[in-house]
């Protein structure tokens, strides 16, 4: 019985791990948006970090890369500051109409090509 509890967790937590690295598809296709506000909280983490973006009308969670390649194209998690103005352009969400998967970011006058 206890073999069977723990693979039970096991596979609870593989599929919320799972989930949280969602697809690409989600994203609709065709002419990327552009956006630029003010960065009021960062995540730098696995599977993609993100950051909420203050945009004039509403505040956006952006879907960046992985801190490893973040890091390895020039854009550390120390230049990621809540308070700090950046410029995204990606591709919107098909159903949640505040999410963003970026491709590329502009902060501090640099921009960085995420995927």
């Amino acid at each position: 019985m206890k073999k069977i509890v723990v693979a039970l967790f096991a596979s609870l937590a593989f599929a919320a791990a799972a989930h949280a690295h969602h697809g690409w598809s989600n994203y609709q296709g065709g002419e990327a948006m552009t956006l630029s506000g003010t960065i009021v909280e960062v995540a730098f983490s696995y599977p993609h970090s993100t950051i909420r973006l203050q945009t004039e009308d509403k505040t956006w969670l952006v879907v960046l890369a992985p801190p490893s390649r973040m890091s390895a194209r020039g854009l550390p998690g120390d230049m990621l500051k809540p308070g700090d103005s950046a410029a995204v352009e990606g591709y919107a969400h098909r159903r949640d109409p505040i999410e963003l998967r970026a491709e590329r970011i502009t902060i501090a006058g640099k921009t960085v090509e995420l995927r």
